[in-house]
Formats: C-alpha cells, structure tokens, sequence
C-alpha cells in the first residue's frame, strides 16, 4: 500500500477558512446534558459537523477504555472529507468482552458475550454478565444525544436522524474499533444501517474455543453494506478473519493490513491511527455511502 504524507489535524480543518465545510461546528457534549441519569463525569460524545449541510451520519464507537476522538483523529478527519457528520459515542466501554466472558462464568454461561453485547447495546439483557442500566446502552445514548443536538439545533437538520423512538439507522453508518467494532457489528445484525465498518472488530470467544454464536446470526444488513480490517500483525489476526467470514462478510470487503508498525504503537490500533490508510478510508467510506 502507497504511503502517504502525514494528514492535516483536525483542528486546521476546524479552522480553515472558506471552503467545502465553512461552517463547521466541533461539540464536546456531555452525556449527562443528554440524560441526567448519566454520569457525571463520562468523557463527552464528539459532534462534527456542517448544519448548512444535509450528509449521512457516521457514528464512531471507540474501544474499551477509548474515548471518541482519541487515537482516531485523521481517521475522523477522512469521515468529514469524505462527506459524513461525525459523532464519536461516549459509552460505557472499559470492560472488554474478552475480560468479562472468560473461565468459568464462560463455561456457566455460553451465551455470554451475546449477552453482555445485548446488554451494552439495548440495555434489555436478563442475566448479563455486566450492571450497565438501561440507560448506559449505545442505542438509548444515541438517541439522547441525537433528540438534544435536534432542541439545541432546530435548523441543524438532526430531527432526520431520528425515526421514532431510535435513530433512523438508513442514514447511518456505524464505524469502530475493537470493542466498538464488535458492538457495530452486533447491532447491525438486527437493523438495517446504511453500513458497518469494523476495525479489528473483537474476537468473543464459546466456551469450547471456538468463535461466539453470535457471529453467525443472519444479519438483516446486507453483506455489501459491510467494510472491515485487521493488522496481520495482531496477535488475534487469524480469529479476526475468522470473525469476519462468520459474519459473511466479502472477501473483497476485509482488509488484511500489513504497513510496518509505527514506533511506539500498537498493532490493533493501526487500523485507525496510521494517517498512511487514509486512501483505505477514503474508499471504505465512499463504498458504504448512503444515496440522498
């Protein structure tokens, strides 16, 4: 794959002058300016975004212990540009399921990684391993945040995301990293989203070794609708190809990344930090882009 120079912050394109997103807005919101039952002290949701614009939504969801923004920040830039409205989704992420559906609560709960994903994204799981409230869920939380950006900015255009009580998943892509490609992942298996892009998007394990049931539920969004990659120099580069065939996913539509690790990091978190997979981002997001 070509390199590439590295990518301008996100903060020069805030502020650039006239051009193709003059009026673009960047909001840290509170969460619990959404819904007073959140806490207090969570890391904000990240809004980005053009109101005299009317483009797809991106939601991004980071991985455990990530924040939005964190990490990702040419990968967000490449959303805007490519254009998106972007808001990275503050949850509750700093239980990975691989530390909570382990050992002997594994194997006295097969089902455990479904339900705990059940649980962090609807919030409507009887028995899950973890006591996230209802309220916690990514779900709920998007539509809290997306019902207060529609009252703070009536002529923003946010109302269009929202269909009811839930988002308006058509308009939607969900994008995320580890943890938060996995819970894309899961979600966009019972509702059908604009696309999914998945970046070394979990590994939840069965009882006997093998890959979680859940991988291969049907999935009610497309498979062409599906991006996702993995560095091939994860430790857990094979049971992520294996994820990603369980979930149907084209293998025209996985990338297996292979740029050597930069300095200092890691390589589950190349996929979103390295600005050299900027032209990656650029087709995977124009490949999932929703028509008006």
């Amino acid at each position: 794959m070509r390199r590439l120079a590295p990518m301008a912050t996100l903060a020069a394109v805030l502020l650039a002058g006239p051009g193709a997103h003059a009026q673009q807005r960047s909001l840290p919101v509170p969460p619990q300016a959404t819904d007073a039952r959140l806490g207090a002290g969570e890391p904000p949701h990240w809004v980005i975004y053009d109101p005299a614009v009317d483009e797809p939504l991106v939601v991004w969801l980071p991985g455990t212990h990530g924040k939005p923004g964190d990490g990702s920040r040419p990968l967000l830039q490449a959303m805007r540009e490519a254009g998106y409205r972007v808001i990275g989704l503050s949850y509750l992420n700093d239980q990975a399921v691989g530390q909570v559906c382990v050992g002997q609560r594994l194997r006295r709960q097969p089902r455990c990684a479904a339900l705990m994903r059940q649980q962090r994204v609807w919030g409507d799981a009887p028995g899950a391993p973890i006591d996230d409230r209802p309220e916690d869920a990514i779900v709920p939380r998007l539509t809290a945040l997306l019902r207060h950006l529609a009252r703070q900015d009536p002529e923003g255009g946010w109302a269009g995301y929202l269909d009811g009580n839930e988002p308006r998943w058509g308009r939607i892509v969900l994008a995320g990293q580890s943890q938060g490609g996995g819970m894309a992942a899961f979600l966009a298996q019972t509702r059908v989203v604009a696309g999914v892009l998945s970046f070394s998007g979990g590994w939840d394990r069965a009882p006997d070794g093998g890959l979680a049931g859940w991988y291969r539920r049907p999935s009610v969004t497309p498979p062409e609708r599906w991006q996702a990659t993995y560095h091939a120099q994860e430790g857990a580069a094979a049971l992520l190809a294996q994820s990603y065939q369980a979930l149907r996913i084209p293998p025209a539509q996985v990338h297996a990344l292979d740029l050597p690790v930069r300095p200092g990091h890691e390589a589950h978190g190349e996929g979103i930090g390295n600005p050299a997979y900027a032209p990656l981002w650029r087709e995977m997001l124009a490949a999932l882009k929703p028509t008006p």
